[in-house]
């Protein structure tokens, strides 16, 4: 495990290695124009919540986040495939042990399922254990001729509609450090101790086969699966002989959205000398606050996580090459996630000049599909959801944007539940716009139910074994 030092203690050694810039300080954000914060009424309550978390141990460590960079880095390289994926917004209500491991059990079954469609290992990483605070397009909320800031998450203030729940409360900060906590700890225990094991994870893909309206589709590559750990099994493989089938590597993730809360968690490595936020293993910026001179850019350039910025269709090649620069200036592979988030109907037109240009410069990045946040459209009853089909669609159009410019699809970016939720319509079973108030529990954005997320996988499993085949296929013969 590798060693944490405070701030005070190591300040002057962490800034002469920082690899982003000599002029970068662990405060200089607050310099820089910052979007999407919450503005707190009481300064003296901020910097008591803060000073408490730059007390608090931290969530993860260096040595983790290095672990997925070079991960990241075999992404790159097309020789891995991401999987990034869970709530839209985690909420302090339903924080139980039984909704943090029915998301993690479905991303272990995606991932299963996944890997036998890529024929590579699936990178794991989790939107969990910290993805509190959300942007919003509006700074307020009208409900029946009230108007009310907006709600920003539970980190910052209340889902409740009243001028009491609606007010910015920095003590919010220090709870979602706590339940971030004891939701990694829940995780480790997971992924290292049995739960995480193939043949159990299987066994709920079968399961899922025989129980789903489409199981004629998924029976053959479900078979396939079985018939490969049979096959393990004989050979001497089993979880009792080799670790890697009854553990896994779980990696978690969030928008780095609240600065006051990164700054506070933020250590420095004892080995490296670098800035590491240790409240993540990976951070992202996202499409609202990617402003190369803004404050999340500024902050972020200066810590040595991974890191991931979205590429919505307004974004432009030269910002593109801007932000990659200003993130990742020695082009260290595993370092950039560009997680693109068009719509289905814009990006064959969006991406292609991105990945070009991208293509051009040399620089080494990982491309992900979020194809959730550009889907997103009001139901005939005022619902907030997003089509099933139109998921699936981007997803596909992202894989012939990149077959079409010679660059590897390296991964896929769901907002989703471990829950059967009504949210998002569509899929096999069928969820219609008359069904979404059944279970309709998103405290922001809609997400696929378990059902649908492992749908999904088996369809993205499909269409990767296709691409996998068509790379071979077009190989000279040797």
């Amino acid at each position: 495990m590798t060693a944490i030092q405070g701030p005070s203690r190591a300040a002057n050694k962490a800034q002469s290695r920082s690899a982003s810039a000599a002029d970068w300080s662990l405060t200089s954000w607050r310099g820089k124009p910052a979007q999407q914060m919450p503005v707190y009424p009481d300064a003296q309550a901020v910097a008591g919540a803060e000073a408490r978390l730059r007390r608090y141990p931290p969530l993860v460590f260096a040595g983790e986040a290095r672990k997925l960079k070079g991960a990241l880095a075999k992404v790159a390289n097309g020789e891995a495939f991401l999987l990034q994926g869970g709530d839209c917004a985690e909420s302090f209500q339903d924080f139980t042990a039984n909704n943090i491991r029915d998301t993690f059990r479905v991303l272990l079954q995606m991932a299963v399922v996944l890997t036998y469609g890529a024929g590579v290992p699936v990178v794991k990483v989790g939107r969990m254990a910290g993805q509190f605070a959300k942007p919003r397009s509006s700074n307020v909320e009208k409900v029946g001729g009230v108007e009310l800031p907006s709600y920003r998450g539970d980190n910052v203030n209340g889902f409740e509609f009243t001028p009491e729940a609606r007010i910015p409360d920095p003590e919010r900060m220090v709870q979602a450090y706590n339940q971030s906590a004891a939701t990694l700890n829940l995780l480790r225990a997971f992924a290292q101790g049995g739960y995480a094991d193939l043949h159990e994870v299987n066994r709920w893909n079968l399961d899922f086969v025989r129980t789903s309206p489409a199981s004629a589709k998924y029976e053959d590559l479900a078979a396939r699966l079985d018939e490969t750990l049979n096959f393990m099994a004989a050979c001497g493989l089993t979880s009792a002989t080799t670790p890697q089938i009854a553990e896994t590597d779980f990696f978690t993730s969030h928008e780095a959205l609240l600065l006051q809360y990164e700054e506070a968690l933020t250590r420095v490595d004892s080995t490296s000398g670098d800035w590491y936020d240790c409240s993540a293993h990976m951070l992202w910026i996202g499409d609202r606050t990617r402003q190369p001179d803004g404050a999340h850019v500024e902050f972020l350039r200066g810590v040595r996580n991974p890191l991931g910025f979205k590429c919505g269709p307004s974004l432009s090649t030269d910002d593109t090459l801007k932000l990659i620069d200003l993130l990742n200036p020695s082009n260290e592979p595993g370092r950039i996630v560009m997680i693109v988030r068009m719509g289905a109907d814009k990006v064959a037109e969006k991406l292609p000049p991105l990945v070009r240009a991208v293509k051009r410069s040399g620089k080494s990045v990982v491309w992900s599909c979020d194809p959730m946040h550009g889907n997103t459209e009001t139901a005939s009853n005022g619902r907030k959801t997003r089509h099933f089909d139109n998921i699936l669609n981007e997803v596909k159009a992202f894989f012939a944007v990149h077959r079409a410019e010679g660059t590897h699809p390296g991964g896929v970016h769901f907002e989703m539940t471990g829950q059967e939720v009504t949210e998002c319509i569509g899929g096999s079973t069928e969820i219609t716009v008359d069904k979404l108030n059944e279970r309709y529990e998103t405290q922001c954005d809609p997400r696929l139910n378990a059902s649908q997320a492992l749908e999904l996988a088996f369809l993205l499993a499909e269409q990767l074994k296709a691409e996998r085949l068509s790379v071979q296929r077009a190989r000279p013969a040797a």
